[in-house]
């Protein structure tokens, strides 16, 4: 990365994070799962803080309901496939980021392929199940993830490290957002506030600066402005970490 890059547009963050911290970044690939409400706002906040790579991965079309939270789109952008106007866009609010669309549905097929070669793991996918099936490659591969869930007010946030911290299948155990059925009932600025505190994680976990959300779920009330922190242990028969993580 060239100096006067650096200082011409990163200055007011390598104010905070230094210049080795924005050449962590600049170095480091991340892939963000799901391009809703939180996967757009996350891709643009790490496109615009400079991250090297980033890879994501939707296979749904853009409808009016989305609009009001996923700031990516417009209302021209309709009926197109998400990744396709999402990588347009990305590489408008930065060039020197290489984004890479995967025009996919995350299956388990497909899964440990697509996060293989990167850093650190954005889930910003909208239902459980999808979410055991990243559960699964992270795990298997031992990639960090940043998780994130938004449910009408509330939300919550946390970092997992597999074979450090529970991982997301223990999650669901622990006091979480209920799941959504058919669709999530979401109120836009909530989701900016949840997008926002995931993109902070990555940048802490590729920087090396600050204490990440490990073994901690913050659960954030938007309605009355109450945000928790529960702490969070292993389970020692989780069913995913006791097969992946022996593996290796």
């Amino acid at each position: 990365m060239g100096t006067i890059h650096l200082i011409d547009r990163y200055s007011r963050q390598v104010a905070v994070i230094g210049r080795e911290g924005q050449e962590r970044l600049s170095r480091a690939h991340v892939a963000v799962v799901g391009l809703g409400g939180l996967g757009t706002l996350v891709s643009m906040y790490l496109v615009g803080a400079g991250v090297g790579e980033l890879t994501i991965i939707d296979y749904d079309t853009i409808n009016i309901t989305d609009l009001h939270r996923q700031l990516l789109y417009r209302e021209e952008d309709i009926g197109k496939p998400k990744v396709e106007v999402a990588v347009k866009r990305l590489r408008d609010i930065n060039s020197a980021v290489r984004v890479r669309p995967v025009n996919e549905a995350l299956t388990s097929e497909n899964a440990e392929e697509v996060i293989k070669d990167v850093d650190v793991v954005v889930d910003a996918l909208d239902n459980w199940l999808g979410r055991q099936v990243l559960n699964e490659a992270i795990v298997r591969l031992r990639k960090p993830l940043v998780h994130g869930a938004v449910n009408g007010w509330y939300g919550q946030v946390s970092t997992i490290i597999p074979g450090k911290t529970p991982c997301l299948y223990e999650l669901v155990q622990a006091k979480s957002l209920p799941q959504c059925v058919g669709y999530c009932p979401v109120v836009g600025p909530v989701v900016g506030v949840v997008a926002s505190i995931e993109a902070t994680e990555v940048i802490k976990l590729i920087t090396g600066i600050g204490e990440p959300l490990i073994n901690k779920l913050l659960i954030i009330d938007g309605k009355n402005w109450v945000i928790d922190e529960i702490k969070l242990s292993r389970v020692e028969n989780c069913p995913v970490c006791s097969r992946y993580l022996k593996e290796k």
